[in-house]
Order: C-alpha cells, then sequence, then structure tokens
C-alpha cells in the first residue's frame, strides 16, 4: 500500500493511497461490488445525452465536487478487514508514505497523519454516518413519486457509505500509527515539483513584505502576520496532472485538482472576509475621527 501526503497549502495537506495489489485481488466484497454496479450505473447515465438521467449525473458531479477533499482522501485508503490486518502484522503488505521532504519535515509528516488517523476524525465520520443513516427512512415518501428515483434516499444513502468508508480509512491509518507500520519515505520527485513552485511562493512573500514595508498603517498587520503567517498556496490547478504523471498514478490527479480547488477557494473567501472587516473597520473609525 503506498500513501502519498501532499502540502495543497501550507496550512493544509492531502492523503491519498494508492492500493498497488489491488488488481490482484481476486475477492470482492458485497460493498465492493454494490459499489461497482453503482459506478457503471452512474457512467451509464452519464452517456445520455439529454433526459432525466444527464440531469442528475450533471448536478450530482457538480455536488461530487463539493464534498470535502479530506473525506475523499481518506475514502482511497481500504478498510482494514481481519486478513489485511494479518498480513500488515506479518509484514506481507509494506506500508509507506511518500512527501515532499524539502517542504515537510518528518515531524510534521507525523503530525498531519495524527490528525487523519485520530479519533476525532474517526467520530466525526461516524456521527454524519448514522445522522445519514437515520434520515433514509424519512426520505421514503419520495418513492411515491413517479419516474424520478428516490434522489433523497440515495443520496443519504451515498452519504452513509461515504461516511463510513472515510471512517474506516481513517481506523486503518490509526491502527498502523499505533503499530508503527508505516515507513516515511522522501520522494525526490515530488521534492522537484515543489521546488518550482516553491519560486513562486517565494516572491509572492517578498511582494507582501515589501508592502508591509512601504504601507506604515499595515505595520500592526504585518506583525499579526509574521506571529501566525496565514496559509498560502503551493500548488496550482495544473500541477494535479503533473504530479499525477510523475508519481504515475493518474487516478491521483482528479483528487488533488479538487483540494486545489476547494482551498483556494477557502483561502480566497477568508481573505474577502478580512478585507470587508477592514473596510468596516476603516469606515467606522472615520466618523469618529471628524467628531474629536
Amino acid at each position: 500500500m503506498r500513501l502519498f501526503l501532499l502540502p495543497i497549502s501550507t496550512k493544509q495537506s492531502l492523503i491519498y493511497c494508492q492500493r498497488i495489489n489491488q488488481q490482484l485481488t481476486k475477492e470482492k466484497t458485497y460493498i465492493d461490488k454494490i459499489t461497482t454496479k453503482a459506478a457503471t450505473t452512474w457512467l451509464g447515465w452519464e452517456k445520455h445525452e439529454k433526459g432525466w438521467q444527464k440531469k442528475i449525473t450533471t448536478y450530482g458531479n457538480k455536488l461530487f465536487q463539493r464534498l470535502p477533499y479530506e473525506e475523499w482522501g481518506l475514502k482511497s485508503i481500504p478498510p482494514l478487514s481481519a486478513r489485511r490486518k494479518s498480513d500488515e502484522l506479518a509484514g506481507k503488505e509494506k506500508i509507506r508514505i511518500e512527501f515532499p521532504e524539502s517542504f515537510m519535515k518528518q515531524g510534521a509528516v507525523i503530525e498531519r497523519l495524527e490528525y487523519f488517523g485520530g479519533k476525532e476524525k474517526i467520530a466525526f465520520h461516524t456521527k454524519w454516518m448514522w445522522g445519514s443513516i437515520i434520515g433514509m427512512p424519512i426520505s421514503a415518501p419520495f418513492a411515491l413519486i413517479p419516474i424520478v428515483p428516490n434522489l433523497p434516499f440515495f443520496y443519504l444513502a451515498f452519504r452513509a457509505w461515504s461516511h463510513w468508508r472515510a471512517r474506516s480509512g481513517s481506523a486503518h491509518l490509526e491502527f498502523l500509527l499505533e503499530k508503527k507500520l508505516i515507513d516515511l519515505a522522501p520522494s525526490s520527485i515530488l521534492d522537484k515539483v515543489y521546488a518550482v513552485q516553491g519560486i513562486g511562493v517565494s516572491l509572492k512573500k517578498l511582494d507582501k513584505e515589501v508592502e508591509n514595508i512601504k504601507t506604515p498603517s499595515s505595520h500592526s498587520t504585518a506583525l499579526d502576520e509574521a506571529e501566525n503567517p496565514p496559509a498560502t498556496m503551493l500548488l496550482s490547478p495544473s500541477d494535479g496532472r503533473l504530479i499525477a504523471d510523475y508519481l504515475e498514478v493518474p487516478e491521483m490527479e482528479q483528487e488533488i485538482e479538487r483540494a486545489i480547488h476547494q482551498v483556494e477557494g477557502a483561502l480566497k473567501a477568508k481573505k474577502e472576509l478580512e478585507e470587508e472587516k477592514q473596510a468596516m473597520g476603516a469606515a467606522h473609525k472615520g466618523p469618529e475621527a471628524k467628531g474629536q
């Protein structure tokens, strides 16, 4: 099993698992069969040029893009079955995690792994898994509507499954950490990719520092940022394919792009909110200054 830890920004990371021996696994669980059938059906609906099937897949794919990237990453880690646990403890299946050492020291890697495989993550997905399961019977009356499938029920069923998979991935990671079964494997390939991006990040940081020096009013803000620097993007949208190609893991491209899109959007929204607060504060001080 091959794990990857990819810094998306200076404060957010994506974890992803490539199951090296997945092609060799002949036995499929009942859930695996249902998942395969659902994926096949979805792909079939996507091929429709029009109709309710096409509309459902169009809106559904937009919804999938909004689901947390951390959840998708944890879902890539397989559930811990009895056989897998035995193989991992016996050393039959090696687990390593690759990361760009020039941007993440080993201590930071362990810290992020403990976050993804922590009890808080497991409890979070357990809570929402049961929430989705409880909501499924409530959506049953929608089945009385003819022609169109019971979409609320299927959505809640998907969310229940999704949270279960994320919870299982987090629990598996927790087991690997407790048993110290993960080998840290710094990646020279990732180092080179991040080094190129790091040049742009450094130039942006330099521009910001120069701007703060030139603007006296921003001195206090600069001091706050020095003590608690804001998150900065480390990857751009085009890096998803680049990393996936270099690592020869094509299925990871979509996950990287999703993570970049979500983190970039969150940082942009946070920046706009802060600017709005600063503008409101300046407007509020204006009348006070005139009154004095």
